[in-house]
């Protein structure tokens, strides 16, 4: 009778990772895993978030042993009024300050379960980093929340094509799914006024909250990337569409 040796295969032995070791590190730096991952997660909300919004966020993974806290809501302010309380908050607590990243979630955006773990990839080259996502209105007219190509003078919000797939540089971002990294916020625009972000409605300029920081910061240095992998959906309500 034939002998059946389960320890013949090097590979059921060590196991697919050891036996793969080189690839196997490559993949843990390039998660970031084995850093300070700490992250407070906020929400600017008007006070009512669609139940499907609430079961997506249910699903998002976080890493592994490493403290996220929230959401954490700000509830009824205008929105620009709403992120500055909630930076300020963050920046001026003696325990959140020492944490690594901010993560901001829109009331209305459905997040995939993998989109924080890619960007805590993607962020290493930036300040903050967001995923795609287009505003909506209709299939015509919605457009990528990917403003302005660092290459191209004079600085412009120009709505940029998106890359497939890929880290995308630009000059400013929607604010739906985006990490953020607090050094960053703290050394960079220490000297940049306050409140930080501002809805402007006047004759000859109009902001969102959004691209009033973006342009502020950046110029303090403040670099912002789109990471397209990471297909953010944003939800109408009360249609039910997803764009």
């Amino acid at each position: 009778m034939k002998a059946n040796n389960i320890l013949s295969k090097p590979t059921e032995v060590s196991g697919y990772a050891n036996d793969n070791l080189d690839q196997t590190i490559q993949r843990i730096h390039k998660g970031q895993t084995y850093r300070d991952l700490s992250t407070v997660w906020i929400t600017p909300t008007r006070g009512s978030i669609a139940c499907k919004v609430v079961s997506n966020w249910m699903g998002l993974m976080r890493p592994m042993n490493q403290q996220v806290v929230g959401p954490v809501f700000f509830e009824g302010d205008e929105v620009g009024v709403a992120y500055s309380k909630a930076f300020d908050w963050v920046l001026s607590d003696p325990n959140l300050a020492k944490f690594k990243f901010i993560l901001t979630v829109e009331e209305d955006n459905l997040i995939p379960a993998d989109g924080l773990l890619k960007l805590y990839e993607s962020i290493v080259d930036y300040d903050c980093v967001a995923g795609l996502y287009f505003t909506k209105g209709s299939v015509e007219q919605s457009q990528p929340m990917i403003y302005g190509d660092p290459n191209v003078m004079p600085k412009n919000f120009i709505p940029q094509v998106p890359w497939i797939n890929k880290v995308q540089p630009c000059n400013g971002l929607g604010q739906g799914f985006n990490l953020w990294k607090i050094d960053s916020l703290r050394k960079k625009l220490k000297d940049l006024p306050k409140p930080w972000f501002k809805t402007i409605q006047e004759l000859g300029r109009a902001y969102t909250q959004d691209l009033w920081f973006y342009q502020e910061a950046g110029k303090y240095g403040f670099k912002v990337a789109c990471d397209t992998r990471v297909k953010v959906g944003h939800l109408d309500a009360q249609t039910g569409m997803v764009w």
